[in-house]
């Protein structure tokens, strides 16, 4: 898409802010968002509104009833599809002209290689488990592209205690803790991600509102969703934590 100063067009507000060479390197721009759910959805939705020119969205889910209350790309219509193919929808909504890498790949140690981290400039974490999200940062460290990773959004319902740190410079988020622990024991010596101090709430114990009914993992690697206790959320705290993603990988990349 070309930019001009003439043109209106889907960022001419945004141009505003960030004047023409700015658009023009977010327009040349790859990011790659792993994990497409309450977070993920929304750091896609915002790079694409921001003019982020090439997306490439890793999710190998598909959209279940209780997405609904906390996901941009979940409705009652959307129930049932993969979440790559509905945010590839919305983008092309958006702007036709983004290029977009969709693959339904559950991302662990062991489908890592079939990515190439260097043709990223930037990397977003929005994946739920810890293996997939150290390997992740692994990667990225390995080829030096910028990386930033989501903690614990879950059973917390105070979206203005969210913060942009250092992974060694958090306290009390329990995934937090796990990861510096185990990005010690690799040598990564510093991460970029979005956390609280929020004590997280714990969510109410009930067989009907478990969402194993709901097929709430529809792939088999995936089961292990199922075999801990599901975490309580609300509309409110994913998509806060998912903007401020976003906003910190414009930042980051219009400083290159």
């Amino acid at each position: 898409m070309k930019v001009t100063n003439e043109m209106l067009n889907q960022y001419s507000r945004t141009q505003l802010l960030f004047g023409k060479e700015g658009m023009e390197k977010l327009w040349n721009s790859r990011v790659a968002v792993f994990g497409v759910g309450g977070v993920g959805g929304y750091v896609v939705e915002a790079l694409a509104r921001s003019g982020v020119g090439k997306i490439d969205i890793v999710d190998n889910d598909k959209v279940s009833l209780t997405n609904i209350n906390r996901q941009i790309i979940a409705t009652l219509k959307t129930i049932d599809r993969y979440k790559v193919d509905v945010a590839k929808e919305r983008i092309a909504d958006i702007n036709p002209e983004i290029e977009v890498k969709g693959y339904k790949v559950f991302f662990t140690p062991e489908t890592a290689a079939e990515f190439d981290f260097s043709q990223y400039d930037y990397v977003v974490d929005a994946i739920d488990t810890v293996t997939g999200k150290i390997e992740l940062v692994v990667q990225a460290n390995k080829v030096g592209t910028p990386i930033i990773s989501s903690m614990g959004a879950g059973n917390k319902t105070d979206p203005t205690a969210f913060e942009v740190a250092d992974i060694y410079k958090t306290s009390v988020c329990p995934l937090a803790k796990v990861m510096r622990r185990e990005l010690r024991k690799r040598d990564i010596k510093a991460l970029k991600v979005v956390y609280s101090k929020e004590e997280p709430i714990s969510p109410e114990k009930s067989e009907e509102l478990s969402c194993v009914s709901d097929g709430i993992s529809h792939n088999e690697t995936n089961v292990r969703i199922i075999k801990r206790q599901i975490p309580g959320s609300v509309a409110f705290v994913p998509s806060v934590v998912g903007l401020i993603i976003a906003g910190e990988v414009i930042k980051d990349l219009l400083k290159k």
